[in-house]
Formats: structure tokens, sequence, C-alpha cells
């Protein structure tokens, strides 16, 4: 898997957490999110999954 591919499996990781807890907390507590807690969130999911796909190599040929 090259950089891009991983870079954009983390860019579409980070937004779809970030939705979710969005809609999440307005589910349970009936008012947004701010902006900048659902961006911490997102950025603290970049972390693991980045190790996660720093893992997968690129094949070699």
């Amino acid at each position: 898997m090259s950089f891009w591919q991983r870079f954009l499996v983390l860019l579409v990781a980070v937004v779809l957490i970030s939705l979710l807890i969005n809609l999440l907390w307005n589910w349970i507590f009936n008012f947004g999110l701010p902006p900048y807690v659902s961006g911490v969130v997102g950025g603290l999911t970049a972390v693991p999954v980045w190790d996660m796909l720093r893992r997968v190599k690129p094949k070699q040929k």
C-alpha cells in the first residue's frame, strides 16, 4: 500500500469518526458538539490508525 493510499484511508477514518462522534453526541444530548472537540477526537483517532497503517508495507517488486 503506497503512502497516498494510507493517507487517504487515514483521512477517511478521521472524518468518519468525527462525524459519528458528532451524531452520537447530538443524539444523546440534543445539542451540537463544538467543532474543535470533534476535531480533537478525529486527531486522536489518527494516531492509532496511522500506526496500524504504517505496519502495512508496500509490495516489493
